[in-house]
């Protein structure tokens, strides 16, 4: 059965998730707006930079953001300069790397989604005279839904399954950064493989719920079938 251990690190990593999950789909908006409407030479480079983590391995980009977060790095002097302490090794450290690791999977299916409006409804707005602004919450945004479900589900998803990165940018801290992935890890060290295997298995369920969730709900989905 589960530990107090263990369901510390389950809670953990459910809050991680949510708080990365709800910064990317603020963050990742107006990135996904630009990188649809854009026709600047910079959009490629942009979009490099965005997918980056889908083929950068997870300690390398780990290790990176430890040595810019780290006392001696640009984002920790900056931080310790406002009194905010350096990151790594706390909650906020994770939260900075699992954005910058997850950041593709919320933001692509987002500028797919804004991509797919067209131009028609955007010029039929503008015939009635709306501005930018209300054009983008009462048109775009009720049709871009099933893009943001989608990046919901996968940037929460793609979270709790972190591995690498928080181990390199949190390490693990009991009830600190100590979460699922990293607790799996810690009783395969042990060799208390029936530990394991509860936490896995529970991984296995989650991830198959997640997808099932995806595909059920996804109303693109319903109507390509």
């Amino acid at each position: 059965m589960l530990t107090a251990t263990d369901w510390s690190a389950i809670r953990l990593t459910f809050e991680l998730a949510g708080v990365t999950t709800l910064l990317l789909l603020v963050l990742g908006t107006p990135v996904a707006w630009w990188l649809a409407r854009t026709r600047s030479a910079w959009k490629g480079v942009v979009g490099a930079v965005v997918a980056l983590p889908i083929v950068l391995p997870p300690t390398v980009i780990g290790f990176y953001l430890l040595v810019a977060m780290g006392p001696n790095g640009p984002v920790g002097r900056m931080t310790e300069s406002l009194g905010l302490g350096v990151l790594p090794f706390t909650f906020a450290g994770l939260v900075v790397a699992s954005v910058f690791y997850s950041l593709p999977f919320v933001v692509q299916p987002i500028q797919n989604a804004f991509e797919a409006i067209g131009e028609r409804p955007l010029e039929a707005a503008a015939t009635l005279r709306a501005s930018p602004l209300d054009t983008f919450f009462s048109v775009v945004l009720p049709l871009a839904r099933p893009g943001y479900l989608t990046a919901t589900v996968l940037g929460f998803a793609h979270t709790v399954g972190e591995f690498g990165v928080v181990l390199m940018i949190g390490g693990n801290i009991p009830d600190k950064t100590r979460v699922v992935s990293v607790q799996i890890y810690d009783h395969v060290e042990a060799m208390d493989y029936a530990q394991a295997h509860w936490l896995a298995a529970g991984m296995v369920v989650f991830s198959f719920a997640v997808l099932l969730l995806l595909y059920t709900l996804n109303p693109t989905g319903r109507r390509r079938s």
